[in-house]
Order: C-alpha cells, then structure tokens, then sequence
C-alpha cells in the first residue's frame, strides 16, 4: 500500500483550539536541518516541534501564495503554476514528519498532534484552492496554453493538473457553494481522523485477543507458539503483572491472526478468533458504524455539489478508469471469470474437509485458511512453513534489494550516520548504476505495540528539480509488521511477508527512481489505479527460481530451495487464486456501493445488510452475524482509496502483462528493464497509458492475468 499522507488522516473539528506550542529555539522543520542529507533529527522532535513546524509553514505557504497573487505583472506559467507547486516546503515537510512517525509508533502524544493539527491542514488547503485571485491566475495560464511554444510537455501536464486538482476542489464553484464545500471538506476531515484512529486503537483493544494455554496451541508451528509467548509475556508486562510462562496471546492483529487460523486444530477457538476479528468497530468505545455513514453522506453531498450524481463519479475523474461504469463492467468481468472455478475450489475444499469431519460438514469463514492450506500440503506437498528457513530476514533483504541490483543497477548501502524515530529502523543510501546517489530508504521491519497495522510506502521528501537541474533527492520509507526475533532467533520470513515487503520495496522504487523536475508530478503522485502496478510487478519474482536462487538459502545450511520445493511452491501459488480474487472483488463491489449512492444513508441504515447486498454477487460464504468489513475497512473510509480500491486489481491487469513482457525476453532482460525504468522514472508526467503503451507497445489485456492465476491455460 502506497500510504497517502493529509487525505489519510483527518480532523477532529474546525472549533479545536491549538495550544501555543512550546519548542526549541532553532526548530529544523522550520529552519531546514544540518543533519546529512538534510534529514530530520526524528529521534529528538517533540510533538509541539512538529506542530510549531506545521503552523509556521501554513504561515510561510500564506505568504508564497499572497505573492503569487499580489503580482502586477501578468500570470505565466513560471511566475504562477510553477511558484505555487514549488510553496509549502516547511509544511510538507512538518507533516510528512509527523504523519510518517506518529503511524510508524501508534505515540499517543503524537496522535493528538496530528489531530489538532489536521482540521487546520484541511482548512488551509481548502483556503488555497478557494482562493478567487489565485484561481484566476491559473485559468489565464492554462487557457494560454497552447500559445506559449516554450513549454515542454511536462509544463503541460503540470498546468493540466494544477487546472484538474482547483477544478475537483472547489475553484468553480460561486458563493454560497464555496461556503459549503469549505465545510463540508472541514466535516471529512474530521470524520476521517476519528475513523483512522478508531482503526488503531480497535486493533489493539484488549477485548479482541484470546489468552491460551499450552494445550490450546494444537497444530501451531513451535516457531508460532514462540511468538505468541512473547507476545503474552510483552502484554503481561504491559499491564503491570508478573510473566506466566503458561499463558499465550493470540491477536487479531495479522501477524498474530493469521498463522492462528491457518495451523490451530482448535475449530472453536478459529471461529471465536475469526468473529473477534469481524466485529472490530462494531461497539464500544472505537465504534465507526456511524462514523462511516457520515463519510458515505457528506462524501455524496460533496459530489453533488460538484454536479456529479455519486461520489464515485467525482473521484474516478482523476483516475485512469475515469468513471462507475468503467469500474463496474472491469469487475464483473473478473466476477465472470472468476466465480466458477471459485465455487470449484471450495467445494473441493469442503468435500476433502468431510474425509475428516463426517459428511455433514460444512465450511466456514474460519475453515478456510486451515483446510485450504491442509489440501494444499497434501496435494503439493508445500507447507508455508517449509519456505521459511529459506527466507532468513537479513538475507532477504539482500535479494529484495538485489531485485533492484539486477534489473536497473542500483547499489544499496546501510548507514549509520541518519537519526532514525526507533532503534528497530534501517538506512540506507541508493546509488545508480554509475554510482550517482539516488536518495535515501529508511526500512522498518518489525512490529511493535501501538505501531499501525499492515504495510505501507510513504516518504519524508519527494524528488523535484530546480531550474538549473539541481536533484532535491528523495527519502523514502517503507513499513513492515514482521514478527521480532525471539531472544537470539533469526526472523525467519514466510512467503507471504517476503511477497508484502517485495510489494512495498515496489512503491519505494516508484519514489527513489523519479526524475521529474515538479515535486506534483514526481514518483508516486499518479492515478491511485496506476501507482499500484509498481508495487506488484515485483511481486511476480517470488515464484521465479532464477531470482530465488539468488538468495534464498536455508539458514542453517547454506542449501538453495530444494527443486521440487520450489515446484511445489509454484504449483501452490495459483491454488486458490479464484477465492483469493472474489475476496478482493468484495472489496471493491462494497467500495463502489458506498460510493455510488444517490441519496443518503440514514442513521438508522443497518450497516451490516448494506455491506451483505453489496458484496452478495461475489460472496464465497453467507455472512456471519455481527462480522463485517466496512466499521475498519480503512482503506476507503481513511486511506485514500475511496471508489478507488478496484484499482488494486485494475493495477493487477497491468502487471501480470508488464511482466509476461519479461517472461518473453527474459525476466533480467536489460533491454525490458531500462523501458520499464522509465515508466518508474516518469511518475504523472505523462498519462498513464501512454507510458504503459510506450514500454509494452499495446494496451494490457487481461489475458496475462487468467494465465498467471490458472484461470486460462
């Protein structure tokens, strides 16, 4: 996941009242750092640092705008579109700081900062994009366009999209509509925050774990058991109570949730696990069963004061879909090709689950990761488990990283000298082929309590030029949840976690291989439906031998994958390939039914019959009572996928044929690899399309994709 950063996380209201903040003398948010590579000292910065960074630079970006404004002379493309995308360095970089760490650590402290500050975020933003002069400026210089022969066509895209991005926000709409669109953006703020924190917190809400014994633990891998002691252990401590070496702890946060339902014999505790795991939100204190009502309401109120009927017919405007229907044949068309070899999985599945449980057995949500993955290792001999001394974290990374080393050059060296927010995270400098630096990769890797779930790419400063050519080099983050080392064990990786930090390692060479001389324009700053063919192109190389031959050895004897492992490996990869496909069309068909309502939801609207007639044309299991996706489906509601989560299959397409163009030349192949390096490299300087067509010379079709899942032979 390519994490967006003000989008992401929201506001708690236009009335909060900011504290004078009190911080050091020379805060280096604001007076830029002496630090190497002018990274931020983010071990040392305190929570008022990050606010008197983010309240200076909103002051500071004022200033650039009302210069921008107060010109006599007459707007061009310099003196307007190309001053206002090169404003606001102070206050991206203080939110970028801050959003970057205070998800990173789950800091309480932290959290309340960025709650604070972000209604003043949006409510700046809004300002800007409201801004009658500044907005006159630009329509002089985007309908003078085609009369200024000077402009290259990156200038172009850049007046296209500074023109698109005032239009979606506001800028033509007059009087009383302005007002509204102000506050209504003000309200999602709002909402969006409180849903993405109810998130976190839901996650680590102490009623949504299950305490064990050892004879509860059947079936679980003593590798496991070993993560579910010390998970016991760190809680125990947590709350002030002395160790009891009898006790284990299973979460439903993934690292922990996961492997449970894949290895516990226990079908009863699977089940109690599965429907703790399905009722995050629902209750309590982090409740979002009204919060994200609010967010589908005041979504379409601002879509319909944008003219559009629904909220997705505002959103995909800016995407390469461009529009509902668009998005709705591509998933029905998956939906078609998918649904009969679904229903044959899990009927085999069941039918191989009643030799064991008697005729009357049916499957359940909760079965399917412990069965699927029991005929799995019968049919193929393939255990997720046996990958793992193969997948030693240090070696790993050496041949993630190398996948960069093979295919465009770069060089990655890990330092010292960079302050880092946790002992936990990694640095290391990126150099090209020519041994140029190319910028900077800060890795966090392990889990930790109040650290955000799942994955994400994210980035501290975003590549651009001057106008002499001079790089501002990038700094790039990824993040992981990798379950830490057990007193001196190595952390030994399943296939799955190497796929993830592959995906991610993706997005990260999206933003360290930019070359684009405007920050809007540059690395990951494209279609939503776009950004994500990056991240899983590189996910392709899991199941190639000649990549895995690399450096994936058992770390204990040095030994290569054993041949018929990786066979069976491979074989394993498309096993389930059609459940794992209705899953995510799920996903997305409750995406778009929030997203496409005409008139709004009441409070009274049960939220669970909404998500259970949305998702009914790919459902794989009747829905379970008070177990449901929406309350912390965060993704659509906080993250910056709203009518957008198609996109994570729309980018699949892509990929899959993206990479048959190397299965055809050779998945080293130089030649392949530098036109690829180039869609990298250009980020939204161009659209989408025509740089897909120009590295593969025709448009993607979904054939590569049916092959690679076993779909179509």
């Amino acid at each position: 996941m390519r994490k967006t950063i003000i989008s992401s996380v929201a506001a708690l209201s236009l009335m909060t009242i900011v504290a004078e903040p009190q911080c050091s003398a020379a805060n280096p948010l604001i007076s830029g750092s002496n630090l190497p590579y002018g990274t931020m000292p983010l071990s040392t910065l305190t929570a008022a640092d990050y606010e008197e960074g983010i309240l200076e630079g909103m002051k500071i970006q004022n200033q650039e705008i009302n210069a921008i404004c107060n010109q006599r002379s007459m707007p061009t493309f310099e003196n307007t579109i190309v001053a206002l995308d090169r404003s606001g360095e102070v206050l991206n970089r203080s939110v970028l700081a801050l959003s970057n760490v205070e998800h990173a650590t789950g800091d309480t402290v932290l959290m309340n900062a960025m709650a604070r500050m972000t209604p003043l975020l949006s409510e700046h933003e809004t300002n800007i994009m409201l801004n009658e002069r500044l907005w006159d400026r630009i329509k002089q210089v985007y309908d003078m366009r085609d009369a200024d022969t000077s402009l290259t066509p990156e200038d172009r895209r850049l007046i296209e999209k500074t023109y698109k991005n005032f239009v979606h926000s506001g800028a033509n709409l007059e009087g009383e509509k302005r007002e509204k669109f102000r506050k209504l953006s003000a309200e999602l703020s709002d909402l969006n925050i409180k849903f993405a924190q109810n998130v976190t917190n839901g996650m680590k809400d102490k009623q949504r774990r299950l305490w064990l014994k050892e004879s509860d633990l059947t079936g679980i891998p003593e590798s496991i058991k070993s993560a579910y002691r010390a998970a016991a252990a760190e809680a125990l401590a947590e709350e002030g109570k002395p160790d009891d070496e009898s006790l284990y702890m299973v979460s439903i946060f993934r690292p922990s949730y996961g492997p449970f339902m894949t290895y516990s014999d226990r079908r009863d505790l699977r089940e109690k696990l599965s429907k703790l795991y399905g009722s995050t939100n629902t209750s309590g204190e982090f409740n979002n069963l009204q919060i994200l009502k609010d967010i589908a309401n005041v979504r379409l109120e601002i879509a319909q004061l944008m003219g559009k009927k629904n909220y997705a017919e505002y959103a995909l405007e800016k995407t390469m879909a461009q529009d509902p229907a668009t998005v709705m044949t591509f998933l029905n068309d998956l939906r078609e090709a998918y649904t009969e070899p679904m229903r044959a999985e899990i009927n085999e599945i069941q039918e191989f689950a009643r030799r064991t449980e008697g005729p009357d057995f049916v499957l359940m949500p909760w079965d399917y990761s412990y069965w699927s993955d029991k005929l799995k290792n019968e049919r193929y001999a393939f255990n997720d488990e046996d990958l793992k001394p193969y997948f030693e974290l240090n070696n790993t990374i050496d041949g993630v990283f190398g996948l960069a080393t093979k295919l465009y050059g770069y060089k990655f060296k890990e330092v010292s000298n960079i302050d880092k927010y946790h002992q936990d995270v990694r640095v290391y400098e990126v150099y090209k082929k020519n041994g140029e630096l190319l910028g900077l990769l800060y890795a966090d890797f392990f889990y930790r309590a109040g650290k955000a779930p799942g994955a994400w790419m994210t980035e501290y400063r975003t590549e651009s030029k001057d106008d002499d050519g001079n790089k501002t080099l990038p700094i790039i983050s990824i993040v992981c949840n990798f379950s830490k080392p057990v007193g001196n064990e190595p952390v030994l990786l399943t296939a799955y976690e190497v796929e993830t930090f592959l995906h991610e390692f993706g997005h990260a060479l999206h933003g360290l291989s930019a070359e684009a001389k405007y920050e809007s324009l540059s690395g990951t700053n494209v279609d939503h439906d776009f950004v994500e063919l990056f991240s899983q192109f590189n996910e392709n190389y899991l199941t190639e031998k000649e990549y895995l031959d690399g450096f994936a050895r058992h770390y204990k004897t040095g030994k290569k994958i054993p041949a018929d492992l990786l066979n069976n490996f491979v074989k394993a990869s498309q096993y389930g390939a059609a459940y794992s496909t209705l899953r995510q069309l799920g996903f997305g068909y409750l995406d778009m039914a929030y997203h496409t309502i005409e008139e709004p939801l009441r409070a009274s609207a049960d939220v669970e019959q909404f998500e259970a007639e949305a998702i009914a044309p790919v459902k794989v299991f009747e829905p379970v009572e008070g177990s449901i996706i929406s309350p912390a489906f965060a993704h659509i509601f906080s993250g910056g996928y709203a009518a957008g989560y198609y996109g994570y299959k729309w980018s699949e397409e892509l990929d899959a044929d993206a990479f048959k163009a190397f299965k055809e030349t050779g998945i080293f192949n130089q030649k392949t690899a530098a036109k690829f390096l180039k869609m990298l490299q250009s980020g939204d300087t161009a659209a989408p399309m025509d740089l897909y067509i120009e590295f593969r010379g025709k448009k993607p079709t979904v054939d590569a994709l049916l092959e690679r899942d076993g779909i179509k032979k």
